[in-house]
């Protein structure tokens, strides 16, 4: 028998009229015109990790359940929700009227090759197929997984924010996982203009007319994402000073990440308005290549993590103000699993590291740093790297490109002589790497891994406890004991945790706390 979760139904959320005829409008109002993080040269959000790519996935593409902003899961695309009274079969029914951009409906079959596709390359997605026994349309609008065992973090995986399962006919779906899919047929708010896409300048989005969106207010990635402009121009400006130049001007309507030494003089704009993104801040964290030499070497890698001293990481990216704080934890502060700092790890001693070095066998090996010069969080970092590790003794090769180039140079597994890499950088949200099932950080699947490819039977045992424990003690026991062990192995090494803030221009209207960078209910006053 199966026991039945019956979900609020979906709804067309009503649309403010608008007093003059849609014929006399100006076309420019109508149109969001927006400065994102850095230029978007991947599209396939399940390919790669990269936040702009997930940004640009949720225009595009729906999901099947959404996160809030209190962390819950709460359905989107899905009308109700089915389990087995011995929790070892799932079955979900869609909402009525769901279509794809290309016009044709959203099938039970499109989901589960979307769900597969993203098992093969997300964490989380990993652990689900590992007890997934069968998966399967039942009917054009629902389909059925069996399990080996029940999956009790079911909904949490598929809501997950940042690299969401996000749901593609089954024709794009049923690409290899190892390959993007670069036709943007999605099912969300929004319609990808390939024909005006040119990386490095901009990107396009035309709204999706069929889109039903859910009758609830949006809460993160959750509830009704109501489109209201017809248009957005993502403008791609990789300098910062030309980007607030915009932003004052009234070029541009809203700016996603500005540099902290903008910040002051933005705000002395009248017609400018700046608030924190999220109240979680980003952690921002160095990865390791543990594939090749000489970070093959677990003895080198600790040298590594010895030298790093967050707080010269955080002034060079942030500035010297206080919307940052240390974080000797692979779990940020604020999260569930944060035990406070392990100084014990990370000295922050050049001479430690210099005597680690010395003492690893390391034989002079170069260590390649890719770093992007177009992204300002994150560009900084690679450059006190270099500097921290060519004063300990590292034969260092600073490689600067543009972001694009970084992320598809991280797929390499090749020798730096054939084009592969050392060590990058990158930072993401605490909460969306606060736990083992979430975290690439954490977890030791080595090929099947997130970039760096850290191998770890142990973390892998430590994940799965976590999972099935029946407890939060028996999952916070397994939680915190995974975190340390990825810090004594430097599967990651922290840099520590800052606060972003996000600045518009005050004519936008309806900017709610968690949404950016989304303009669901963003209007033009």
């Amino acid at each position: 028998m199966l026991r039945r979760h019956l979900l609020k139904g979906a709804a067309l959320a009503p649309f403010a009229g608008l007093a003059a005829p849609a014929l006399a409008q100006n076309a420019a109002a109508r149109t969001l015109r927006f400065v994102p993080q850095a230029n978007l040269t991947a599209l396939d959000p399940v390919w790669t990790t990269a936040t702009v790519t997930n940004n640009h996935g949720y225009y595009v593409f729906d999901t099947l359940y959404g996160m809030d902003m209190a962390f819950h899961p709460q359905p989107q695309m899905v009308e109700k929700h089915e389990i087995s009274d011995d929790g070892r079969r799932w079955r979900f029914t869609l909402r009525e009227g769901l279509m794809f951009h290309d016009d044709t409906p959203v099938r039970g079959a499109d989901c589960v090759a979307s769900i597969k596709r993203w098992s093969v390359r997300d964490p989380y997605g990993q652990l689900l197929a590992k007890v997934t026994e069968s998966m399967a349309a039942v009917d054009d609008r629902s389909f059925e997984i069996k399990l080996t065992r029940p999956f009790p973090m079911m909904l949490d995986a598929l809501a997950k924010s940042e690299g969401a399962p996000v749901i593609m006919p089954e024709r794009l779906a049923q690409t290899d996982a190892t390959k993007q899919v670069t036709e943007m047929v999605g099912s969300g708010p929004y319609r990808f203009v390939a024909s005006e896409f040119n990386s490095g300048s901009r990107a396009v989005y035309e709204k999706f007319e069929a889109y039903k969106p859910r009758a609830e207010p949006p809460s993160r990635n959750a509830g009704g994402k109501v489109a209201h402009f017809q248009r957005v121009e993502w403008q791609i400006i990789p300098d910062s000073s030309t980007a607030a130049s915009a932003l004052m001007n009234g070029e541009v309507d809203w700016w996603e990440r500005p540099l902290p030494d903008l910040l002051p003089m933005l705000g002395r704009n009248r017609d400018i308005a700046r608030e924190v993104t999220d109240p979680t801040g980003r952690l921002a964290v160095m990865r390791l290549n543990h594939l090749q030499p000489p970070f093959n070497n677990i003895k080198v890698r600790q040298a590594v993590m010895m030298a790093v001293k967050q707080e010269d990481y955080m002034v060079a990216s942030r500035g010297p103000d206080a919307s940052w704080e240390t974080c000797r934890n692979l779990w940020g502060r604020g999260t569930p699993y944060y035990t406070g700092e392990q100084e014990d790890l990370m000295p922050q001693s050049l001479d430690k590291a210099r005597a680690a070095l010395k003492a690893s066998g390391y034989a002079g090996e170069k260590v390649v740093i890719i770093n992007p010069t177009d992204f300002p969080d994150i560009g900084p970092l690679g450059q006190v790297t270099a500097d921290t590790l060519s004063k300990v003794g590292f034969n260092v090769d600073l490689v600067e490109s543009d972001w694009g180039t970084v992320i598809q140079r991280r797929n390499s597994r090749e020798p730096v002589e054939k084009g592969g890499w050392s060590i990058f950088h990158t930072t993401g949200g605490p909460a969306s790497w606060g736990n083992p099932a979430l975290s690439v950080l954490v977890r030791g699947q080595g090929p099947k891994g997130w970039f760096g490819w850290w191998e770890n039977a142990k973390a892998e045992e430590l994940a799965d406890e976590w999972l099935y424990s029946p407890d939060e003690a028996g999952q916070k026991k397994a939680a915190v004991a995974l975190g340390r062990l990825a810090l004594q192995e430097v599967a990651t090494v922290p840099l520590g945790q800052f606060k972003i803030q996000t600045a518009y221009r005050k004519s936008l209207t309806g900017m709610l706390p968690g949404s950016a960078p989304y303009p669901w209910g963003l209007r033009r006053a």
